[in-house]
């Protein structure tokens, strides 16, 4: 899965990949130039083997919540001479690393990024002044950035100073499924929402007393960790809570991540997710260990904050039981998601819940994105179901899906899933 993979990535060979400079005798005038692969001539034809090079890289970060996943590939005088990657939100962005790695040799080069560089003041200083003041002579770019702060200001700034800018269409799709949470989040107004499922063959998550440790595999469960680092908030129902006293914390140790791996993401690792509790009746316990060791928000539909919680607990309680959307034991779905994204800044949510709670999300359309575990064994027809659907009458009101990815994980079967 693009967003979530973690992708090694391969060591460069010194002048192993090369490039060239590159005018187009049809510019007349400041505008950006969109161009497919097979458009590029000789001079530049090695310019994809760049871009793929930058997407690898930001691929290879788990997170840079909120902010989005880039890679930056610089090449100068026929050779690659830096690289670099947003490693987590107040650090260096991609475009600057690779700045401070190049130094001279960044000047009169070609800067080839995942996505458009920024071009406003956040915690870090603007991309596009940064390439400006090291004198590249070409940016190329796989898709433009979502963020209206950012949204083709940073191809015009560029353009302005004299530096020619082009998108590498080819790329773009494969772009967008890096961030597809941080596009999900400024074109929607709400986080990307991932259901994770687990389930046996015939489609059972727990036996009928309700023992349910454990269904899958220790890949499987591996794979899961990587999922919980990769997103900004984790989501459950307070009936998990109850039921399972779940932590649903990121346990770098079972993530089985190569030393490599470690290093580079070493900063976003030391981030917890979010974790969210949907509570109409604020029945959570103190104890629960879900307040422990991060921060945690609880949507109610109470009127009044609650104080019940401990003040060494890092718990926030939300009223959330306006508007006239879906709702889930009285917490209205949309207006979650919408303070995820506006309150919180969250990109990717994971859904970590119970038939009821993501059977909601489906039948509200909510759900971006289905990752099922099918473990290779039978529970029984009189062990829990994975999902509580009803009133599905014909096959016209069923919910379709596209399998996205298929493949065997450990000793289960991991299916990525997109709605249709």
């Amino acid at each position: 899965m693009p967003n979530s993979a973690i992708i090694p990535v391969p060591e460069l060979v010194a002048g192993s990949v090369t490039t060239t400079g590159f005018r187009s005798p049809l510019r007349t005038s400041i505008a950006m130039k969109s161009v497919h692969n097979a458009e590029l001539d000789e001079s530049v034809i090695d310019w994809p083997v760049h871009m793929q090079r930058a997407l690898d890289i930001a691929c290879n970060v788990i997170a840079a919540n909120p902010n989005p996943r880039v890679g930056c590939v610089i090449t100068n005088n026929n050779t690659v001479v830096a690289e670099g990657w947003h490693i987590a939100a107040g650090h260096p962005h991609a475009e600057a690393m690779a700045l401070e790695n190049a130094q001279a040799a960044a000047e009169g080069g070609i800067a080839f990024v995942s996505l458009e560089p920024c071009n406003h003041q956040g915690r870090t200083g603007p991309c596009s002044e940064a390439l400006i003041e090291a004198g590249v002579s070409t940016v190329v770019i796989a898709m433009g950035d979502p963020n209206p702060k950012v949204s083709g200001q940073g191809v015009r700034r560029l353009e302005e100073a004299g530096i020619e800018v082009f998108q590498l269409k080819d790329f773009e799709r494969p772009a967008r499924e890096i961030n597809p949470g941080f596009i999900t989040r400024h074109q929607k107004g709400r986080p990307f929402v991932r259901m994770k499922l687990a389930m046996s063959m015939d489609g059972r998550t727990a036996l009928s007393n309700g023992e349910s440790k454990w269904i899958t595999g220790p890949s499987a469960r591996a794979d899961v960790q990587k999922l919980r680092a990769a997103s900004s908030a984790i989501i459950t129902g307070i009936g998990t809570v109850l039921a399972d006293d779940p932590r649903l914390n990121v346990r770098v140790e079972e993530m089985d991540l190569s030393e490599a791996q470690l290093i580079s993401n070493e900063e976003s690792l030391k981030r917890q997710p979010l974790k969210v509790i949907l509570d109409s009746n604020l029945k959570t316990p103190d104890s629960a260990r879900v307040l422990q060791g991060g921060r945690t928000i609880i949507f109610t539909n109470h009127a009044e904050p609650s104080n019940q919680f401990a003040v060494a607990n890092d718990v926030e309680v939300y009223n959330c039981s306006n508007g006239t959307g879906p709702h889930a034991s009285g917490v209205e779905l949309h207006s979650v998601l919408e303070s995820l994204a506006v309150e919180f800044e969250c990109n990717d949510v994971l859904l970590e819940a119970g038939p009821t709670l993501c059977g909601s999300f489906l039948k509200a359309c909510l759900v971006d994105e289905l990752v099922l575990y099918i473990a290779p064994k039978l529970l029984g027809s009189d062990a829990k179901a994975l999902l509580e659907l009803t009133g599905i009458e014909s096959m016209d009101e069923t919910l379709d899906f596209d399998i996205s990815e298929l493949y065997q994980i450990g000793e289960d079967i991991k299916v990525v899933l997109r709605p249709q």
